[in-house]
């Protein structure tokens, strides 16, 4: 059975992130203002705060894991209420490789592994929207035990240390979004996939881009009624139904075209077009760009960097 979580992650290409162990004592606190970036971290030891845009603050503690796929605007802050006098911009470097915040003396009131990757598909910004804002899991090992892995990983100068990273961060994504099932997730994929009726339309719609799929054939995979499919789906997933199928058509038909594996007649028919003309005009409406063009400029690296998104991944988090 097609997975759409899985399918999503995997388009998204999460590259190689970069993470490192950070400890707070005393009052602290941290703000970061950025453009749209993945954010996680794992609570190794003790408390602390989140708090990111638009979501009430939430106490992280032992064991948490906190995933924000568009990190735009979010604080961190020690369990202590703080002060506009204890925001910190530059963490300390200790001798052991940890960064500290706040007091460097003393010990540390939180250990936490946190971190920034990368989603280099050019639909990273599409295929984001839809997931949820914010996943806080709390008492869940498994993923703990993973971003240990992508830590030591990040670290170790192995043989094919980017190809292992790539994968464990697959992995992490996957574990932590379907980790999530329970938490009240804002409107998005995995809100749709939790509710069971809208899920069985979903993965026919991942499984079949091709079927020239309407409202009521979509409603009758969720048996609902017309009516009740397009206003539950509108208000788990946060966009109509057709408006969701022709981004995943398009995101398909994006990922087939940089590969460079299939002609624009063969991509029409596999993401349920009659002919290339008509993909061709549907194409460009959504992309900007003929296919043709966008398979030719894509094909030799020629992505803009606003549809790429931004170089500086690797800037440390703090």
């Amino acid at each position: 059975m097609t997975d759409p979580l899985a399918q999503i992650v995997t388009l998204l290409q999460p590259a190689a992130p970069f993470s490192k162990r950070v400890s707070g004592a005393g009052r602290w606190s941290l703000r970061r203002t950025e453009v749209g970036r993945p954010y996680y971290c794992a609570i190794l030891e003790g408390e602390c705060r989140l708090a990111a845009g638009g979501h009430d603050e939430i106490v992280l503690r032992e064991g948490d894991f906190a995933l924000i796929p568009s990190a735009n605007d979010f604080t961190m802050s020690s369990r202590t209420p703080t002060e506009v006098k204890d925001m910190d911009l530059t963490p300390i470097a200790m001798p052991d490789g940890e960064f500290r915040l706040g007091s460097p003396d003393g010990l540390p009131d939180v250990r936490l592994l946190v971190g920034y990757c990368v989603f280099r598909s050019p639909d990273a910004a599409l295929l984001a929207s839809l997931l949820p804002q914010l996943v806080h899991i709390r008492g869940v090992n498994r993923l703990a035990t993973l971003m240990q892995l992508v830590s030591d990983e990040s670290r170790a100068q192995r043989p094919a240390r980017e190809v292992v990273l790539e994968r464990l961060l697959e992995v992490l994504l996957i574990e932590a979004l379907r980790s999530s099932g329970q938490t009240d997730t804002s409107p998005g994929l995995l809100r749709g996939l939790a509710d069971e009726r809208l899920a069985a339309a979903i993965r026919r719609i991942h499984e079949s881009p091709d079927r020239p799929w309407t409202v009521a054939q979509l409603a009758k995979e969720a048996t609902l009624s017309r009516s009740a499919f397009y206003e539950r789906f509108g208000r788990a997933v946060g966009s109509a139904p057709m408006e969701y199928l022709l981004a995943w058509r398009m995101a398909l038909a994006k990922d087939w075209l940089r590969r460079g594996q299939a002609s624009i007649a063969d991509v029409a028919e596999r993401v349920g077009y009659s002919s290339a003309s008509t993909f061709s005009v549907a194409f460009s409406r959504h992309v900007g760009v003929p296919p043709a063009r966008y398979a030719r400029d894509t094909s030799i690296g020629e992505i803009t960097q606003h549809e790429a998104g931004s170089p500086e991944e690797t800037r440390p988090i703090a």
